[in-house]
């Protein structure tokens, strides 16, 4: 691949995570379900949620926006090879910081999160 093709790919990868930290900060569990593929799954230690069950629990919490929490996210490092990307992130959310690792793969022209780890920091 060509690096103006890498620049491209980093930058819709950026544009994905930008979506992200949006869909969290809104509670907006359409926006999320767009950029997550179907069978992804959301994982941290002892913890194992389907997309489904994760997405209902985003509209059942409070919305960050409404909290009048701040717009804080942050992209720690983003990481292209080919078509696979690892981006972590700062993620702080309803009194709580965490730091999320967001796998995603280009398929079907596009890329989606097919995975996301997750840790809540003190």
């Amino acid at each position: 691949m060509c690096k103006q093709q890498d620049q491209a790919d980093f930058q819709r990868v950026t544009d994905v995570v930008q979506r992200y930290f949006t869909g969290l900060h809104h509670g907006d569990s359409q926006l999320l379900s767009s950029i997550f593929h179907p069978d992804a799954y959301l994982k941290a230690p002892q913890l194992r949620r389907g997309l489904a069950e994760w997405l209902s629990l985003v509209e059942q919490r409070a919305k960050p926006i409404d909290n009048g929490d701040s717009f804080d996210y942050q992209i720690l490092s983003i990481d292209v090879i080919g078509q696979q990307a690892m981006v972590k992130v700062l993620c702080p959310l309803l009194g709580r910081t965490y730091i999320d690792f967001l796998g995603l793969l280009y398929e079907d022209q596009q890329w989606r999160i097919v995975n996301k780890m997750y840790a809540d920091i003190e």
